[in-house]
C-alpha cells in the first residue's frame, strides 16, 4: 500500500477533455485530496497537428513511470497518416504495444435505470466481462501490412503461445474473482473464435483449453464468433467471462455495450503486468465537443476500474472501497431517473451528471 498514487491524465480530443475532467472531479470526491496525485500530459490528434507527435516522448515516459493512466478520448476526423489510418487511435495503440497492455477488459453490465435494447432484461441479468487479447491477432499487422502496387494488400493474423496463454490465464483468474454468470452462478470462461475455419483460431482454442485444465473450478465454454453475436442477444445471462482474439473482441465488445445502454455506459481497461490504461470505450465525438452534452459515465466507470485495479495490485482497501462507491453512485443516479444523460434519452448535461454522481458519493 502506498501513501499516494501517481495518475497521468490524457485529455485528448473532442469530448475527451470534458469527460476526463469529469472523472477527475469524481475521483477527488471519492478519494479525497491526497490519495491520488494527477499530472496532465499532451497527446492525440490535435497535438499531432501542432507538433507532429501523437504520443510525445515526455508523455510516454510519464505513463511508463506512473501508477496508472486515465484517458479521455482521441481522434479528429480527417487527421490521418499517409496510409489513411486515423492518427487519434495511434495514441492508445502506441501505449498499448509499448507498455505491453495485453488484456483489454470490457465489463458489460446493465445498471438500474438503464433500459436495455433487449426487451424484458433488467439490471443484474446482464453482467459479464469481455477480455480481448490486445497485442496480437489481426491488429498486430497495424502499420506492417503489405500494399503491393495498389494491386495486392495483405494483413497477417498473428498468434503466439505466450500471448494466448497469458490472456487465457488472465480470463480464468478473473472468473475466479467473480460470482459466476447471472443465469446459474457458474464461473465460466467462453472462448470466442473461428476454430472451425482457420488454424490460428484452432490454436487459440487449443491453448485456452490447455490453460483451462489448471482451473477445475471454472467451466470452459466455446462459441464461434458469428454464433456468439446471436447468443449475446438471446441469452446474455449465460455469460460470465468471454475471451477473444483482438479483432473479434473489438467487435463483440461493442455489441455487448449496445445491450446495456451503448458506448456511453462502456468502460474499459487495458492491462499489462505492470501498467494500466483506462478510458471509456466511446470515441471523441467531435460533433458535440464543448457543448457539455457528452455523457461522462463511461469515463467515470473506467476511473472506478482503475481504482479497483490499483487496489488489488497494492492491497489497498481504500481504493477498492472508492471504486465500489463510484459504481454505486452511478447506479443510484441512473435509478433515480432525474439526472439522465442525453445518450440515455435524458436532458442532463455532462456537468450535471458529474455533480449528481459527486453528491451521491458525498
Amino acid at each position: 500500500m502506498k501513501n499516494t498514487y501517481d495518475i497521468v491524465t490524457l485529455d485528448g480530443d473532442g469530448i475527451g477533455p470534458e469527460v476526463c475532467q469529469a472523472a477527475l472531479q469524481v475521483l477527488r470526491e471519492a478519494c479525497g485530496s491526497s490519495l491520488l496525485r494527477f499530472a496532465s500530459h499532451e497527446g492525440g490528434a490535435g497535438h499531432y497537428q501542432r507538433s507532429g507527435f501523437v504520443l510525445p516522448q515526455e508523455t510516454f515516459d510519464a505513463c511508463r513511470t506512473a501508477d496508472a493512466t486515465l484517458h479521455g478520448a482521441a481522434g479528429i476526423p480527417g487527421v490521418t497518416y499517409a496510409d489513411g489510418t486515423e492518427v487519434g487511435n495511434d495514441l492508445h495503440l502506441q501505449l498499448r504495444f509499448k507498455l505491453d497492455l495485453f488484456a483489454n477488459v470490457r465489463p458489460i453490465r446493465l445498471y438500474q435505470g438503464v433500459k436495455s435494447t433487449l426487451s424484458d432484461w433488467k439490471a443484474g441479468q446482464i453482467d459479464y466481462v469481455i477480455v480481448r487479447e490486445n497485442t496480437e491477432g489481426l491488429y498486430a499487422s497495424r502499420g506492417a501490412g503489405v500494399n503491393l502496387r495498389d494491386e495486392l494488400v495483405t494483413d497477417t493474423l498473428v498468434m503466439t503461445r505466450k500471448g494466448v496463454e497469458r490472456v487465457a490465464q488472465f480470463s480464468f483468474d478473473l472468473a475466479r474473482r467473480r460470482h459466476g454468470a447471472p443465469r446459474d452462478g457458474q464461473r465460466r470462461v467462453t472462448v470466442c473464435d473461428k476454430a472451425n475455419i482457420l488454424k490460428t483460431y484452432a490454436f487459440f482454442r487449443a491453448v485456452c483449453t490447455e490453460v483451462a485444465s489448471q482451473y477445475p473450478d471454472v467451466q470452459i465454454d466455446y462459441a464461434y464468433a458469428d454464433a456468439i453475436t446471436v447468443h449475446m442477444l438471446k441469452k446474455p445471462d449465460f455469460y460470465d467471462v468471454i475471451v477473444a482474439e483482438n479483432m473479434f473482441g473489438d467487435i463483440i465488445s461493442d455489441l455487448g455495450a449496445g445491450t446495456v445502454g451503448g458506448l456511453g455506459m462502456a468502460p474499459s481497461a487495458e492491462l499489462g503486468l505492470d501498467h494500466g490504461l483506462f478510458q471509456g470505450a466511446h470515441g471523441s465525438a467531435p460533433d458535440i465537443a464543448g457543448q457539455d452534452v457528452a455523457s461522462p459515465l463511461a469515463t467515470i466507470l473506467s476511473a472506478a476500474l482503475m481504482l479497483r485495479w490499483l487496489g488489488d495490485r497494492h492491497a489497498d482497501e481504500r481504493l477498492r472501497s472508492a471504486a465500489d462507491g463510484i459504481e454505486k453512485a452511478v447506479e443510484e443516479v441512473l435509478a433515480a431517473g432525474q439526472t439522465v444523460p442525453y445518450d440515455q434519452g435524458g436532458t442532463a448535461r455532462c456537468s450535471e451528471v458529474t455533480q449528481a454522481v459527486c453528491r451521491h458519493l458525498g
